[in-house]
């Protein structure tokens, strides 16, 4: 049996029959597949998890579109490798998947064998370059790390508690957490812990960043740690310093 990792594709295709094609195909060449029919659940997914590939019709039910999807995605600094799949062939269409970030753009109708080899293709330019990112700053290939009390496991999204118990942990959350990690006794103001984790150009606010602080917050309070070496500067941003040397935050 291989020891070769499987590629997790996620792949968003309105016509529920064509998913399922595409599904079995991708899987009977050694890829993980996570099937969505619509946007709104394949960004949750992606919002939490890491991928290697998105597979993504342009046309989407709702009102929704791929480019949409995808520009999402760069404001939130989610970096995945993305191949269009659509029946529309106009080349304005191709260019803006190109210059939104696109990795290739497959027209149906198309062949299996085809767009297998285009994954490959995809995934291969994408080894070594985003395929390890979880966040613009963390990757599964971290090593693991403590965190107040905690036992950060990047590879595989986990935080394990000091009461032995072991939860699923957000990609942003494990991006602030490294963040924080390698700054103790320095403050960050929100704008650099953003781009630290989002990325120099993505379209965070601060009232968004707050809100992953907050599960942050609330992921170790349940296990029986306060933070408090975690605090904020208010005006400013955040500080860890779990030594306590430094004053004027809360």
């Amino acid at each position: 049996m291989s020891s070769t990792p499987q590629p997790l594709i996620v792949v968003v295709e309105d016509e529920a029959h064509l998913l399922k094609l595409v599904t079995l195909h991708l899987e009977a060449a050694g890829m993980q597949v996570q099937g969505y029919t619509s946007a709104a659940p394949a960004l949750r997914f992606l919002r939490e998890n890491f991928a290697n590939l998105l597979l993504l019709d342009i046309n989407l039910p709702g009102g929704q579109s791929g480019f949409a999807l995808r520009e999402t995605l760069n404001q939130e600094g989610i970096r995945v490798p993305t191949i269009f799949l659509t029946g529309n062939t106009l080349e304005e269409n191709k260019v803006h998947g190109f210059d939104l970030g696109g990795d290739d753009y497959v027209t149906k109708p198309f062949g299996y064998a085809e767009l297998v080899a285009r994954i490959h293709a995809v995934l291969r330019r994408a080894g070594g370059r985003t395929d390890l990112h979880v966040t613009e700053n963390a990757t599964v290939a971290d090593a693991p790390f403590k965190f107040c009390g905690a036992q950060i496991l990047p590879a595989r999204l986990e935080i394990t508690f000091p009461d032995k118990q072991t939860e699923k942990i957000g990609r942003k959350e494990l991006g602030i957490i490294a963040h924080l990690g390698a700054s103790r006794g320095v403050v960050i103001p929100r704008k650099a812990l953003i781009h630290a984790v989002w990325g120099a150009h993505a379209n965070v606010t601060s009232r968004s960043l707050d809100q992953y602080i907050v599960k942050v917050r609330g992921l170790f309070r349940r296990h029986g740690l306060e933070l408090t070496g975690f605090r904020t500067v208010h005006g400013v941003g955040y500080l860890f310093d779990p030594e306590g040397k430094m004053d004027g935050a809360k």
